[in-house]
């Protein structure tokens, strides 16, 4: 597939759901004046319905295809900052086409962190928590993030969200 993006500027935010990508790309995207894409709002946009109602009625995979090509019709006219979706790196060649569109960051996060976030969140907007809690949503967040960790290393920028600044993710901008 073709480039969809001439400047390479755009910054795609990876990692587990709950590691803060959506808020990050949020700020980063207020910080530099350029445009924010959160592909799962784009997509819920697509489609008319939420993420879970998609998930309930046609199942996974036809949400990561979807997802897929959802990630790969943007088109970038200038420097965007887009929030990709916890799955998105690991299916497909997303990874591989999101490196070569732009800059990739992990924004990573320890499971009891993430945890803790998505205890205190919306878990029934998540379609892959629902029905876990406690120790049980912890030994499901610890195997999905084991799953997909070989895929978010694959990141051009592995960034510990425990100490991450905006200034932080401006300083990739400026390097892309």
């Amino acid at each position: 597939m073709e480039s969809a993006t001439t400047n390479n500027k755009t910054i795609f935010l990876i990692g587990f759901m709950g590691s803060g990508k959506t808020t990050w790309g949020r700020k980063l995207a207020q910080k530099t004046g350029w445009p924010f894409i959160d592909l799962d709002e784009q997509i819920t946009q697509l489609i008319g319905q939420s993420i879970p109602e998609y998930f309930e009625r046609y199942g996974e995979d036809a949400f990561r295809e979807l997802e897929s090509h959802t990630l790969k019709s943007l088109t970038f006219t200038q420097p965007t900052v887009v929030s990709t979706g916890g799955g998105t790196p690991c299916f497909f060649d997303n990874m591989a086409w999101m490196n070569d569109n732009g800059t990739t960051v992990y924004l990573q996060l320890p499971p009891k962190m993430l945890w803790d976030r998505l205890t205190k969140s919306n878990i029934t907007s998540r379609p892959a928590l629902r029905g876990l809690s406690g120790e049980q949503l912890l030994e499901h967040i610890q195997a999905k993030l084991a799953e997909r960790e070989p895929h978010y290393r694959k990141a051009a920028h592995v960034m510990n969200q425990l100490s991450l600044t905006v200034d932080d993710l401006i300083k990739l901008t400026e390097n892309s």
